[in-house]
């Protein structure tokens, strides 16, 4: 992500939850709540925004979240704070995270990649600091499948990165594979998709 994406994030910050409202009325919890349950053991989350998503985690899971904006960070804290929980919290980039290889048992991260500047290189930053055993669990939007719709989302994603950050034609699964990582799992909901995957060659890879 670049300096231009913190500012957007930064100014958002306010307003964030609320201008996701729609997309949460419209089953979005529902899929966040099925993407972040799985979850287990030491545990990044990318872009862990405003924190909607530590409610989800289970108990036992001991989470560090990392995000771009420090005012969206400001506000997971006190989130956290409400909830009783004390994940770990930095200001960090997808695309170089600050992490050992092998680090974490699992990897999150919902409607991220959509925003992150060159996909694939924030993929491959996930699949370096996850474990060889180890998940990446995803919530992403993605190019509608239609030809239409997929033209229409061509011609919008300038004006959506520009004034809220994400672009709305991104081909996830492409990327996720072309990182390094087999998809074990997805499910598919109109643009929607709720993916597991594994690092290649791990022993459940594919499984």
């Amino acid at each position: 992500m670049s300096t231009g994406d913190a500012r957007v994030y930064d100014r958002i910050a306010p307003v964030y939850d609320l201008m996701e409202a729609p997309m949460e009325w419209f089953g979005g919890r529902d899929r966040r709540a099925r993407v972040i349950g799985g979850a287990h053991g030491d545990v990044l989350e990318i872009g862990v925004g405003t924190g909607r998503n530590l409610e989800l985690y289970p108990p036992d899971a001991d989470v560090t979240g990392i995000d771009i904006s420090e005012r969206m960070l400001e506000r997971a804290r006190r989130r956290a704070s409400r909830l009783e929980r004390s994940p770990g919290f930095r200001v960090a980039d997808a695309e170089s995270l600050p992490f050992e290889d092998d680090r974490f048992d699992t990897v999150t991260a919902t409607c991220v990649f959509c925003s992150v500047d060159d996909p694939v290189r924030g993929l491959e930053e996930i699949r370096r600091v996850v474990k060889p055993d180890g998940e990446v669990r995803l919530l992403e939007h993605v190019r509608p499948r239609n030809p239409v719709l997929g033209k229409l989302f061509d011609w919008l994603t300038p004006l959506t990165r520009r004034l809220m950050g994400p672009e709305i034609n991104r081909r996830t699964e492409e990327h996720v594979a072309a990182a390094g990582l087999d998809i074990v799992e997805v499910r598919r909901d109109g643009i929607w998709r709720e993916i597991v995957a594994k690092p290649s060659g791990s022993s459940t890879a594919g499984a």
